[in-house]
């Protein structure tokens, strides 16, 4: 027998995007929500990741709208002293399961449909029971799974192992019996690089450790995102100069590195990776001391003391521990509207931000009536892989931002949450620094978008 679920929108997915949506769409209006997720509790991927991940973006970025995440401290002491603090794991999953428990499901708007397998049918069933739930036919599907990342924990390895061969993921790193000789770290992106600072920080030698990157990264100054809107958007302002002057991709990002904006772990080799998460100097500092780098391409086979790459072979210890760190983190599906025929899919607005992305989306859908009015306000922004992609990403998120910010409402709404980086204090709140950066970005937005368009 099938449960009808009462409901106006099932929101497929219970992670940063299912829940930012949802609590600003009950924040707006009377909207009754079913909440689906296959796992057993809300918080999405954080639920299966690495023990020491942590947010690599300012806490107050991250979450829902109507609650901060974290105090909204600066750091006083330790390596990032001066910098806004950066959840754990642990904080971020014991957040979602608060916003749900105190601010979704106490409401009476929200009901929690855990380990359940949505079908397209407009049906779901539990995983654990065998119940099958359905919505009515008016009520509004919302999959916020569009751009789920892939981690190492749900993605096996992209590369054969052969019996005897030690590789695990990242999440078991942490729980060794015993130490290696060697730890060879395959990937290039921030789980690597975690993985690579968490040993060093627990005393590993540099030499010890041999990271195979199949491309370098180019990643972003954390000192330069933090939610300071002068801080912030001077660093806005600056790529919109540099996107104006820059005569290729490859001189726009060595001149974001000029200006503190942009770093790169080796100087001596030009990134071709742009997903730009952000790093801090000490953590670059770090990363530098490791000096076994080896750049042959994708690992193909991993056996016991040697390593079969894309452009040869490695040898390494017989007792080396390879950790996979490879699993591809942000996907790339094709950019569609938000508001589509069957269903609303979430996706980041804004340059790099999805949580506001999607609880702007929760609150356009609550103020709003018309699916093309909405679409019109809330164009989507891809996540980027390459230097090109980074530029389209950064051209369409300004764009996107000029749509929404030219409502009113919209923009109350928007500069009074923190999870948007971009917002602004009152006229009479801001200070002389800030009125500085706006009269720049107001002169240097139309140049700088104009030469993001020629770059790409």
């Amino acid at each position: 027998m099938t449960r009808v679920v009462q409901a106006d929108y099932l929101v497929v997915g219970a992670g940063a995007a299912g829940m930012a949506f949802t609590d600003a769409l009950i924040d707006h209006s009377n909207a009754r929500v079913a909440l689906v997720d296959r796992r057993h509790w809300v918080g999405g991927h954080w639920l299966d990741d690495y023990p020491f991940v942590r947010l690599h973006q300012a806490s107050a970025f991250y979450g829902v709208a109507s609650t901060l995440l974290g105090g909204g401290r600066v750091q006083r002491h330790g390596p990032e002293a001066g910098l806004h603090e950066r959840a754990d794991v642990a904080e971020i999953c014991s957040y979602y399961g608060h916003i749900l428990n105190e601010q979704m499901l106490n409401t009476g708007s929200v009901e929690f449909f855990a380990n359940c397998e949505y079908s397209a049918d407009r049906q779901f069933v539990s995983r654990i029971s065998g119940k099958r739930f359905e919505v009515p036919p008016k009520c509004r599907v919302v999959d916020a799974r569009y751009l789920s990342p892939s981690i190492p924990a749900d993605t096996p390895p992209p590369f054969d192992v052969a019996t005897g061969a030690h590789a695990i993921t990242v999440n078991s790193l942490a729980r060794l019996d015993e130490a290696s000789s060697e730890y060879v770290v395959v990937g290039s992106g921030k789980t690597a690089t975690d993985t690579c600072i968490w040993l060093l920080t627990r005393g590993v030698d540099a030499g010890n450790i041999c990271w195979i990157r199949p491309r370098e990264p180019w990643m972003l100054n954390r000192a330069m995102i933090q939610p300071d809107p002068a801080l912030f958007l001077g660093a806005a302002a600056r790529i919109m100069e540099t996107a104006a002057a820059a005569s290729t991709l490859e001189e726009l990002f060595l001149r974001l590195e000029d200006s503190g904006i942009m770093i790169r772990i080796d100087r001596s080799v030009t990134p071709t990776m742009a997903k730009t998460p952000t790093l801090a100097t000490w953590e670059l500092k770090l990363l530098r001391t490791i000096e076994h780098v080896v750049r042959l391409g994708h690992v193909r086979r991993v056996e016991p003391g040697r390593i079969a790459l894309d452009g040869g072979s490695l040898a390494i210890a017989k007792d080396a521990v390879v950790v996979h760190c490879a699993a591809s983190g942000l996907k790339y599906p094709p950019t569609i509207p938000l508001w589509g025929r069957t269903a609303i899919t979430l996706q980041p607005i804004r340059a790099g931000f999805p949580c506001f992305g999607a609880a702007l989306a929760g609150y356009v859908e609550a103020t709003r009536s018309d699916d093309a009015e909405k679409n019109r306000l809330c164009p989507p922004t891809p996540y980027p892989n390459t230097l090109a992609d980074w530029a389209f990403m950064t051209l369409r998120g300004a764009i996107a931002g000029m749509a929404f910010g030219s409502e009113p409402d919209i923009k109350a709404w928007a500069d009074g949450v923190a999870i948007n980086p971009a917002r602004l204090p009152p006229e009479q709140d801001r200070t002389a620094d800030l009125q500085d950066v706006l009269a720049r970005l107001k002169v240097q937005v139309p140049r700088g978008l104009e030469g993001l368009a020629r770059l790409i």
